[in-house]
């Protein structure tokens, strides 16, 4: 695409219609004129575009899959490619949910050129520039695409910072990077002036590369809109999108292509260690089963190649963690700027630094240079007052958050979301780190808390690490820095929550769900719900439960699941595992699993409902039936009266937090 002025649109428009018999007719040929009445389906996320069977491909063959796990069924295999489409088309977020880059590329495979929706997710429309599909919020285009006019480059790039311009313009990151490291362009200067700045900012200043060839980095201020590459002290991957990245590092840069600095880079075998528990049997027979397992093969090798350290399978059964809660337990540090090939990497921000994830090209090229492009998002700070009620928690807070309008609307799409406040101070870790793991589910660059003295004592105590160190390395925000908004949040207001299936951004107070919500699946686990608090409260709960002659309800089935060995230790130390068990609760080592439709707790059929702990419940995430989000302490009540509850309706008031 390099070169081209104009873009010529000879294909067809797919309307992604909330009416499924429009959808249906334009798959079966008919094609449809631009009409702004039209409804559009709002928040298709890259799990509906690529459902995560369709990821254990990581090459061209991902085309053949693009939309299949749409909403309705309608999208089978090939339907894009065959139905001779260039453009798509939909309305609010499109490209909600996971960072994998995956999806984009399957729309590019398919022969998609164009994406055109009312607001696009950041890591989607990163990953898009990068493989160089084109995107756009102006639905005029449409009018003029239907005309036949050829359409200007520039209509892509209006609005984007010059380095995201100059890639679109490039035809995708690895074109852009060769002409940056030939010396035939070279990114804009940092010109900000020193000015007061964010816990981000100043992150992100410390860390901007001012001349690749030298090596110097660090500028004295950067501003929202700043563009630039950053230098990442920590860079991490999974089994999931390892292999599509070396394969892409591979093709742009050659067979003997390095990593820069393997110390700082880490694998994680932690997403599909328990698929073969889950797949169903046509998968199966699709071959499925061998492509993931080859993944993980895959990404070993690559290791070896490369000398990294891997986080593989553990002895004692799972993942030695999730790479989540091991890069927040053994790997970050307050200051530091660390990037992974997953949207949850936000939630190291627990401790003071910055962390977002990217898409396999990023990742690739990161691999090779250190460096990611960024371009310095405006901070939404979020000022905690007062505490929590008992039996409140902070995924309670989060689901609250994120329902809000500045949420629901789209507003915090590419932003930084800044919690702070004595509210915060008074949480334990684990809660804070239930905050920066969700904020990506608002469309959000990452979520960031300012290290204090919580965060310097675990430090500590997990690592050994000195006070001094640790307390060095702090960064905090400028008193008078500017912020897009500053809102003001009375934690005593919160009530019990539950997000209703769809989105996470679907909260409602627990006690406003229209009746009794039957139950078939309880699910304790995740990055966001595997953590040593979820397990006190799961436990709380359960113990509770069997101290009055209850269990689990019969029809249901309830899992709890470890994010990390450190976790599964600190519970079998306090006998949390014999609770579990004693109340009839499946206990399941390490790993990713249900979250993403890889391990127990998966749904079979649309029928089922699932209340979980995890962070998302996009339509298909966790198998094709109806997830509810909740609190650990919802999630183990709801298992035992076998109905959506509170622990105070089903074993009294629970005090949390302890």
């Amino acid at each position: 695409m390099s070169g081209e002025q104009t873009i010529q649109v000879r294909g067809r428009v797919l309307y992604l219609t909330a009416d499924p018999e429009l959808l249906r007719r334009q798959l079966e040929g008919e094609s449809l004129r631009w009409d702004p009445s039209m409804e559009l389906l709002d928040n298709i996320s890259t799990d509906e575009i690529t459902p995560g069977w369709v990821c254990y491909h990581h090459d061209e063959t991902l085309g053949r899959y693009a939309l299949v796990g749409l909403r309705g069924g309608l999208v089978g295999p090939d339907a894009i490619a065959r139905g001779g489409f260039e453009v798509v088309v939909s309305g609010q977020s499109k490209g909600c949910g996971s960072s994998r880059e995956a999806a984009p590329f399957a729309e590019r495979c398919a022969g998609i050129r164009i994406v055109i929706a009312r607001s696009i997710e950041k890591i989607y429309a990163q990953n898009a520039q990068n493989i160089g599909l084109l995107l756009s919020t102006d639905f005029e285009l449409l009018r003029r695409i239907e005309a036949g006019e050829p359409i200007p480059l520039d209509a892509f790039t209006r609005g984007l910072d010059p380095i995201s311009a100059e890639i679109v313009r490039s035809g995708g990151l690895f074109a852009y990077n060769r002409r940056r490291l030939s010396g035939a362009l070279r990114p804009p200067q940092i010109r900000t002036a020193p000015r007061p700045m964010t816990l981000a900012e100043k992150i992100l200043a410390a860390h901007a590369v001012r001349d690749a060839a030298s090596d110097a980095i660090g500028v004295a201020a950067v501003a929202p809109g700043d563009a630039f590459f950053a230098r990442a002290d920590i860079r991490f991957s999974h089994e999931y999108v390892t292999p599509m990245a070396d394969a892409l590092m591979r093709r742009a840069l050659g067979e003997q292509a390095r990593i820069a600095d393997p110390g700082s880079v880490y694998l994680f075998r932690d997403h599909l260690t328990f698929l073969g528990q889950v797949m169903p049997e046509e998968r199966r027979r699709m071959g499925l089963l061998e492509l993931a397992d080859g993944l993980a093969r895959t990404q070993e090798a690559f290791s070896r190649r490369h000398g990294l350290r891997l986080y593989g399978e553990s002895p004692l059964g799972g993942s030695e963690a999730i790479c989540h809660n091991a890069v927040v337990e053994d790997l970050a540090l307050p200051g530091m700027l660390v990037i992974g090939t997953d949207s949850h990497t936000c939630m190291a921000g627990v401790l003071g630094c910055l962390a977002f994830g990217v898409g396999s090209t990023d990742m690739a090229n990161a691999w090779f240079t250190r460096d990611v492009r960024v371009r310095v998002p405006e901070t939404v700070r979020f000022v905690l007052r007062g505490r929590l009620r008992a039996g409140v928690t902070a995924k309670d807070l989060i689901l609250h958050l994120l329902a809000q309008p500045f949420f629901r609307i789209s507003r915090g799409i590419g932003k930084v979301v800044e919690f702070a406040g004595e509210g915060l101070r008074a949480m334990p870790l684990d809660e804070r780190a239930t905050l920066t793991n969700m904020a990506v589910e608002a469309g959000g660059f990452t979520g960031i808390c300012e290290a204090d003295e919580v965060v310097v004592d675990y430090l500590v105590r997990m690592r050994g690490l000195s006070r001094e160190a640790i307390e060095a390395r702090i960064v905090r925000g400028d008193p008078d820095a500017s912020y897009l908004e500053t809102f003001e949040v009375d934690l005593g207001v919160v009530r019990p929550m539950v997000a209703t299936p769809g989105d996470p951004r679907n909260g409602v107070p627990l006690d406003e769900l229209a009746g009794p919500v039957r139950i078939d699946i309880a699910y304790g686990g995740s990055c966001t719900g595997g953590k040593k608090a979820d397990m006190d409260m799961y436990a709380a709960v359960l113990r509770a439960a069997l101290a009055r002659g209850m269990r689990v309800a019969p029809g249901v089935r309830c899992f709890i699941q470890y994010g990390s060995q450190h976790i599964r230790r600190y519970a079998e130390e306090r006998g949390y595992d014999r609770i579990f068990a004693e109340a009839g609760a499946e206990v399941i080592p390490p790993s990713c699993g249900a979250c993403i439709a890889a391990g127990p707790g998966i749904s079979r059929s649309p029928d089922e409902v699932t209340v979980s702990a995890q962070n998302r419940n996009f339509p298909g995430r966790s198998g094709p039936g109806k997830v509810y989000l909740a609190s650990p302490l919802v999630v183990a009540a709801s298992a035992v009266a076998g109905f959506i509850a509170s622990p105070e309706q089903v074993v009294g008031p629970i005090e949390w937090p302890a």
